[in-house]
């Protein structure tokens, strides 16, 4: 198999149109044309760990967070990514990311998290507006059953927890096709009415290219007539962070939890409110953006990384925040690679970085 083949997998799962605007998922060195010989699941990809790849004689390397994050304009081997660029572009090693795409996805690094802590009813803490379309197109209705499934198949249709949703109007279509047209009804030069079904479904934008493509294959007229609509509704199974419940416990004893689950050596919080952890909201790696969210959300903690000493203040008496680390709280997102690979291409040669580790250290 090829190096795009298992992409196209994993961007199934973690769309490149989800990664936030300053990030850089994807195939970021490499020829996604290329016979896959073997994946290597990091992280991070450090120097180690693409010596790690060439010992192994893995191909790809598939991390987390991009090695590229920004241009770059000598490669002189100056820094460490410069070395790594032309170290793995030398021994025929592939590099993809897949950073904040998976972080914003229902099924990606905030589910695991989630999973880790035995928590229920986890949902996506804030939701992405503007994300999905609504298709509404015009069909007669002896193809109107075949063409909603071929949509639905193409991806669109599904909200929230359900699929296959749609609604349907029976109306009267009307026009005359042109000389050097083939209508499927009615003679050329001629007006027509046609009692047609008005079929309404959303999808979201990533597939707005797969769907048109199987509303035109299924319809049988010529001409397809149909509208899209930008809507503004919330999407909830894209966005930023996770919530979900658990069962009650003191404060402290969900700090050791966090430190057992996550093997933190130390964990920083903000001063404890005396009451028992029953919602739970968090984020993987840096999610300080979102404690506004989780306050509002009604969440009783809010675990994430990288929180800066003045954002310690805006738990304001009201939610306990936790800093449970960077690393700490990304690093399943590895077996989520592992089980997506192991399970689609159980065939292909799959390993966890053993040199991937985390760069902080604490005395």
């Amino acid at each position: 198999m090829t190096i795009n083949e298992l992409i196209r997998e994993l961007e199934q799962l973690a769309p490149l149109n989800y990664q936030e605007s300053y990030d850089n998922a994807g195939l970021i060195i490499g020829n996604r044309n290329e016979t896959l010989t073997g994946v290597l699941i990091s992280l991070d990809v450090t120097e180690a760990v693409v010596e790690e790849a060439i010992q192994k004689k893995r191909n790809l390397i598939l991390a987390h967070h991009p090695i590229i994050f920004k241009g770059l304009k000598k490669l002189t081997g100056s820094n460490y990514v410069e070395r790594i660029v032309m170290k793995a572009i030398r021994h025929g090693i592939a590099i993809y990311a897949a950073h904040t795409n998976l972080d914003n996805v229902l099924k990606g690094v905030n589910h695991r998290i989630g999973q880790k802590l035995g928590l229920d009813q986890l949902q996506i803490l804030s939701p992405r507006p503007d994300d999905l379309l609504k298709l509404v197109v015009f069909v007669p209705h002896s193809h109107a059953d075949s063409l909603k499934q071929a949509l639905f198949e193409a991806g669109a249709g599904t909200i929230g927890k359900y699929d296959s949703c749609s609604f349907s109007a029976d109306g009267q279509g009307s026009f005359r096709a042109g000389n050097d047209a083939n209508p499927y009804v009615g003679n050329p030069g001629e007006f027509h009415l046609e009692p047609e079904m008005r079929i309404e479904t959303v999808l979201p934008t990533h597939r707005k290219r797969a769907v048109l493509a199987a509303m035109q294959a299924a319809h049988p007229y010529e001409e397809v007539a149909y509208d899209l609509y930008r809507l503004e509704n919330e999407n909830p199974l894209v966005g930023s962070g996770m919530q979900g419940t658990i069962s009650p416990m003191s404060e402290l004893n969900f700090l050791q939890l966090l430190k057992d689950q996550f093997g933190a050596a130390c964990i920083r919080h903000s001063q404890l409110l005396g009451k028992e952890i029953r919602k739970v909201a968090y984020c993987g790696g840096s999610g300080s953006f979102l404690i506004k969210e989780a306050i509002a959300a009604g969440a009783d903690v809010f675990v994430t990384g990288d929180i800066k000493y003045h954002d310690f203040f805006d738990a304001d008496n009201k939610i306990l925040l936790v800093d449970l680390g960077h690393f700490e709280s990304e690093q399943f997102t590895q077996e989520l690679f592992y089980q997506l690979i192991i399970e689609k291409f159980p065939n292909i040669a799959v390993d966890l970085s053993q040199a991937g580790v985390n760069p902080v250290f604490y005395f």
